[in-house]
């Protein structure tokens, strides 16, 4: 999941690149010309062409390319008794002649389908020690960007005076890399990009599960820090040449990005500003410390804290969550003014209205959450609870008992009181926990932050709740499955698409919260206009609010619908229709009825009966909440039974998806899987289970020295006594 850094928000600025594509990009591992990765890139090319843009390319692959041919023509020609013969290796300067005006042709070829001119560039060492060939070369290039030509640079290997093109890496420039970081820094370049096999440069080879990707490459730091693995089989640079010629380019004041040449785009999503592959740059140094914290780093640091945290006694661990809400309520005016600054920040900024609501922090709020925290405290310790217990054998008894999950990555969006709840509960069932609030409730997380973990124990350690505060590490953050247990995303469709798609570790949330309210013909009409007005306005920008009205077609003609849209629009809720009641009540069409709005308006349908709304709701909802208003048992009970979703209620707002109104204490959010926990997810949700055996020394033995008994055994209410570590 590519996102925008603020590092290279100068991408965007660039006029002129120069991108060098390598030897393992240009060919397959046959040797042969991979052509649907080189015609993509040849059209992210010609694009930017057309955009104004001017691009250099240089080019590697035609040594590589011409071997291929001239192993083909020399089994063509060949004998069979030629080919029992031990074979002698090629000239490498043959190949580039051969490989040159192929690969040349395909350029001509591709670029001229694109209307695009491409110029072919041979160039030498030796020529560069010449300073008027210099000079010519600077203002031929430059007439050649007048003329929107792409001018494809290579090094003329079938003439070049080097001994052994492979492995002299002497004089002016060595490789196709470093010639791309000498006309760079020659023709004013503004940035240089050079594609390569892999997505950029990482502290260790590529295929060692322990690397990581370099995203801004600090010559003080990484210089001794990186261990290079083998050099490419295809080409004669490898990742070693291709930094060797970045930092050249770099401290010359040309930026450099290396990034993978197979992936679809990645040259767009550089000019983007967006963070792909590794960026050298003369000021890196300035814009992160020589020593920092990674993201792995802030995953183990929570790891081990929480197993600090499991062995406290439960009484400790109480008294954690009850010091955390008396800090809350100590420090209620400095938080609230961190996020009123937060809020007109955000206001300023022209966010949308839904958002800065869920950004305040209304009067109350605090005191609501420190309640809320005293009731999680007051629960029944989750942790080490015996489920289960089974008598194997006389004498070997077997415990089902709850257990931490362990490390836990929350990404939420505005909700700053959400980092209150996630907290809490990560406290209460043991886990270590991470989080990732969104920009526009900065200070609003970084004081809730401060607050919680200075109320955190020394011997527990305040990394127990881990903060990121760029959106940056996420990527990283994502690739951490050894480490990281469960992320949940509170957020939009589109967060939580994004997070879903981009991450092995599993996901517990739900994308949409498309809540119905069905009113049956059979309702109280006073209720239903209670039930439905509080579940669309007391908080519209909730995930639990009403979004789709679903009424039962008989209430169109004894005045109830009328009655219902009433309530609603001198509320000021504004009303699209489905095509029944648009076309009844006189209200613009609903573009779509799987739309979530957030905001103070609504979708209203008309339907056959109950079944109708089951149907409709299976087809548009979210399987979040959804509800009936109905007086007929009945009615109700097909409705309850039958609506699939993770909250149905029955005369009820959809408000009360909750975790505290469930009596949860908080929630981390709601969850529509069907796997593991469902609804608000309190602290159930994160826990898993471990098995306990008590024994006294029996063994299997193939099992013929075990009589099994299979014997349930009664489970005391209270805890027994486990307590559960990792």
């Amino acid at each position: 999941m590519a996102e925008t850094d603020r590092s290279r928000a100068f991408a965007k600025n660039v006029k002129r690149i120069v991108v060098k594509v390598g030897t393992a990009v240009v060919t397959g591992k046959d040797g042969r010309l991979a052509l649907g990765r080189l015609g993509a890139i040849c059209e992210q090319l010609a694009e930017l062409n057309s955009e104004g843009f001017e691009v250099i390319l240089v080019s590697s692959g035609a040594v590589g390319l011409g071997r291929q041919r001239l192993r083909y023509r020399q089994l063509v020609n060949s004998s069979f008794a030629d080919l029992q013969k031990p074979q002698n290796e090629l000239d490498g300067k043959a190949c580039a002649a051969v490989g040159q005006s192929s690969l040349m042709a395909y350029y001509e070829t591709m670029f001229d389908q694109l209307d695009v001119t491409v110029a072919q560039m041979l160039v030498t060492d030796k020529d560069f020690r010449d300073k008027d060939f210099r000079k010519q070369l600077s203002e031929t290039v430059k007439s050649m960007m007048k003329m929107r030509v792409i001018p494809v640079f290579n090094e003329n290997d079938a003439i070049s005076t080097r001994k052994a093109p492979y492995k002299d890496s002497t004089g002016i420039f060595w490789d196709n890399d470093s010639l791309a970081a000498l006309l760079s820094l020659e023709l004013k370049a503004d940035l240089l990009i050079l594609l390569s096999d892999v997505e950029g440069l990482y502290t260790g080879p590529p295929s060692d599960p322990n690397s990581r990707l370099i995203h801004t490459y600090i010559k003080e730091k990484h210089q001794e820090e990186i261990t290079f693995g083998e050099k490419s089989k295809l080409g004669r640079g490898g990742m070693t040449a291709k930094v060797k010629a970045a930092v050249s380019a770099a401290y010359g004041g040309i930026p450099v990005i290396i990034t993978s040449g197979f992936a679809a785009e990645n040259i767009a999503k550089v000019l983007n500003g967006l963070r792909v592959g590794t960026l050298f740059h003369q000021d890196a140094h300035l814009w992160a410390p020589l020593v920092d914290t990674t993201s792995r780093d802030m995953a183990v640091a929570a790891r081990e804290s929480s197993r600090k945290l499991q062995a406290l006694s439960s009484e400790d661990r109480k008294n954690i969550l009850l010091d955390i809400a008396n800090a809350l309520e100590a420090n209620e005016k400095l938080i609230k003014a961190e996020n009123d600054l937060d809020v007109a920040a955000a206001q300023q900024a022209g966010y949308e209205e839904s958002l800065v609501a869920r950004l305040v922090m209304k009067p109350g709020k605090i005191s609501s959450l420190a309640a809320s925290i005293r009731q999680l405290a007051d629960m029944e310790d989750p942790i080490g609870r015996v489920l289960a217990k089974t008598e194997i054998a006389d004498g070997l008894v077997l415990e089902k008992t709850s257990s931490p999950l362990g490390v836990l990555l929350i990404v939420f969006e505005s909700r700053p009181d959400a980092l209150v709840q996630i907290a809490s509960l990560a406290i209460r069932s043991g886990n270590g926990l991470l989080l990732k609030g969104g920009k526009e409730a900065r200070l609003s997380n970084a004081i809730l932050h401060k607050v919680i973990t200075d109320a955190i124990p020394k011997t527990v350690g305040g990394k127990l709740i881990g903060l990121v505060t760029s959106r940056e590490e996420i990527p990283d953050l994502l690739k951490l499955d050894d480490v990281i247990d469960l992320v949940i995303p509170r957020g939009s469709n589109k967060l939580v698409s994004q997070i879903k798609n981009s991450t092995k570790i599993p996901v517990l949330g739900h994308a949409d919260g498309i809540c119905h309210v069905y009113v049956d013909k059979s309702c109280n009409v006073d209720m239903a206009k209670r039930v439905v007005s509080d579940a669309k306005l007391d908080y519209p920008a909730a995930c639990n609010a009403m979004e789709t009205l679903l009424v039962h077609k008989d209430l169109e003609n004894n005045g109830v619908l009328n009655e219902l849209i009433y309530a609603l629009q001198t509320n000021g809720v504004t009303l699209y229709g489905g095509p029944r009641a648009s076309d009844k009540l006189n209200i613009p069409e609903a573009k779509s009825f799987h739309h979530e709005y957030s905001s103070k308006a609504c979708t209203v349908e008309i339907v056959e009966d109950v079944h109708g709304a089951i149907d409709h709701i299976h087809n548009h909802g979210s399987a979040h909440t959804d509800c009936i208003v109905t007086e007929d048992g009945e009615v109700a009970e097909i409705f309850l039974r039958q609506v699939d979703s993770a909250a149905v209620f029955h005369n009820a707002s959809t408000r009360f998806c909750d975790g505290f109104r469930f009596g949860l204490g908080a929630e981390v959010g709601i969850s529509t899987s069907r796997i593991h926990a469902r609804g608000p997810v309190g602290v159930e949700g994160l826990l898993t289970t471990r098995w306990i055996m008590r024994g006294q020394g029996q063994v299997v033995e193939a099992d013929k020295g075990v009589a099994y008994t299979h014997k349930d055994l009664p489970v005391l209410k209270t805890r027994e006594g486990v307590e559960n570590g990792f």
